[in-house]
């Protein structure tokens, strides 16, 4: 989304399938050129030879369904595959995997779709006709495979990339190249038609979060917790017994005593809670605490719908070194193939100088830099600055340049003593800053829009971990020798910044962060929408 998983970028991050059906390549070669004996499937479909689809038909069997109109090259594609073979059906009847298929379709919600499948309803008439299902039905077989499809492309692909592009999602997305995953199916007999490994690990995470937000919400006894004031450590009171309660259903509490008594173990419960709503980490139920945990579990499961969708989009053949970030969380991430290496607190850009979601590759680290003051921040900042003050410039180190204003490398530089470059056309890049109080702040969105890093030495020793001429005291002198220097990395790094504002973590915790963008109720819009 994130491998056991962190975001994003989420998220996540990834069982990389070397044989996965998620590329960008041609179209799989037409039934002709594939042998003979490859042409029968063994194991999803059914392998029967003797039950064929007229191949000038299809169209025609499909122009009554025309919300499935789209998939109707797919369609076609499929069934040139098999030499028009039908494929759910033997010549008994009706496979199992139909009903396998169909049960799926009549359980969307499950995977966090809001829409109806279209045709539903006929579907079910005719799966539900003995007449049809005990022979061959030229109309059902085709409905079937073109509702496979929906399937398919609903949960696997997501929204249109041109829609998640409008949201400001530049991150190159997935892509389920549906003729490939149907040929895929055909050629492997171990295939399965449905299969956790066509998502981003993180989808899978957060489905299952879905399941129990969705118990928690169907009970009569969820109820807000009214408290006034706050809870802490040796308090007793009934309020104490149902915050227990309340944490073990959460699952931030393994048991539940029913003491009334604010004991350690309650307290661990409540920090839990907070580390997972990216809150102040301190033990304490106070107002912000009941704040989050009296907050109607439907606004909780909208969230992981929301994200249940952006981790569709998430690329599943990420390299074994990569970093995230993940702008909600206020957190980099560092992998090392699908294990978190470390995670570090960054500070994002604020609301009118948003971060920017997409990826590049670190190829760069300057040490000791210079900073190149951008434009705006020269025309609105500086030169009132220096009209205020006619030693405005020494005083922070700064310098002309031709007609622009640079920072002098050092401590007071405001991009600290390292940046971290991935060529982009939006400026954006990893750097350290002067500004070090920033970090404690469980809200950090204060930059122009590049991402500030708390521990930028280790992230240079990271990046330079596969160069062992690059010692940490190596690291450490060039950051504090006030020279600019550039290191080219021998390996390039990729970044990817997202947004995921529900994550479950790598211990397993589904984590919830606020919309500091506003950009969740876009989204839940447009998937209502497509």
């Amino acid at each position: 989304m994130l491998l056991s998983g962190c975001p994003i970028l989420l998220l996540v991050i990834l069982s990389a399938c070397n044989n996965h059906p998620v590329r960008n390549e041609p179209v799989p070669p037409k039934a002709d050129s594939i042998p003979k004996k490859d042409r029968s499937v063994e194991g999803s479909f059914s392998d029967q030879q003797v039950l064929h689809l007229d191949s000038t038909n299809i169209s025609k069997l499909l122009t009554p369904f025309p919300l499935l109109g789209k998939y109707v090259p797919d369609v076609k594609q499929f069934y040139r595959y098999r030499n028009f073979s039908y494929a759910w059906y033997e010549t008994s009847g009706l496979i199992e995997q139909a009903n396998h298929l169909y049960t799926r379709l009549n359980n969307l919600e499950d995977e966090g779709i809001l829409v109806k499948p279209p045709y539903i309803n006929t579907l079910d008439t005719l799966i539900n006709d003995p007449s049809v299902t005990g022979k061959a039905d030229s109309v059902l077989e085709i409905l079937l495979t073109a509702e496979y499809l929906f399937y398919a492309d609903k949960v696997w692909n997501g929204i249109p990339e041109n829609q998640s592009s409008k949201l400001q999602w530049y991150i190159p997305r997935k892509k389920l190249n549906l003729p490939y995953l149907t040929d895929s199916l055909i050629r492997d007999t171990a295939a399965p038609l449905f299969s956790d490994n066509y998502s981003y690990r993180q989808y899978n995470l957060l489905k299952e979060a879905l399941k129990k937000y969705r118990r928690l919400d169907s009970t009569t006894s969820w109820k807000p917790i009214d408290v006034k004031g706050k809870l802490s450590f040796h308090d007793m009171s009934k309020d104490v017994a149902i915050l227990r309660k309340r944490l073990f259903e959460l699952g931030d509490l393994t048991s539940d005593s029913g003491s009334e008594s604010f004991d350690e173990n309650l307290q661990n419960g409540v920090k839990s809670f907070q580390y997972r709503y990216g809150m102040t980490v301190d033990g304490v139920a106070g107002t912000a605490f009941f704040k989050y945990i009296n907050t109607p579990l439907q606004e909780y499961i909208r969230k992981i719908i929301v994200n249940m969708e952006r981790a569709r989009w998430v690329p599943i053949d990420l390299k074994s070194h990569y970093l995230i970030v993940n702008i909600p969380s206020f957190t980099l991430y560092a992998y090392d193939a699908d294990t978190v290496h470390f995670a570090m607190n960054v500070v994002v850009g604020r609301d009118v100088h948003k971060t920017v979601l997409f990826s590049g590759d670190i190829k760069y680290i300057v040490f000791s830099p210079y900073w190149d003051i951008p434009p705006s921040i020269l025309k609105n900042e500086i030169l009132p600055g220096i009209r205020r003050d006619p030693n405005y410039l020494k005083r922070n180190n700064m310098e002309w340049v031709g007609n622009r204003v640079r920072q002098k490398p050092g401590p007071k530089n405001s991009l600290g003593l390292v940046k971290f470059l991935f060529p982009n056309s939006y400026n954006i890049y990893l750097h350290d800053t002067p500004a070090k109080s920033l970090f404690e702040k469980s809200a950090r969105a204060f930059s122009h829009g590049c991402i500030r890093l708390g521990e930028p030495e280790k992230l240079a020793d990271y990046l330079l971990s596969d160069d062992p001429q690059w010692t940490a005291e190596k690291i450490s002198a060039a950051m504090h020798r006030g020279v600019e220097k550039y290191v080219t990395l021998k390996n390039p790094v990729p970044v990817y910044i997202g947004y995921m504002t529900a994550f479950v973590d790598n211990k397993g915790r589904i984590n919830f962060r606020e919309d500091v963008y506003k950009r969740d109720g876009a989204l839940e819009k447009t998937i209502l929408t497509y």
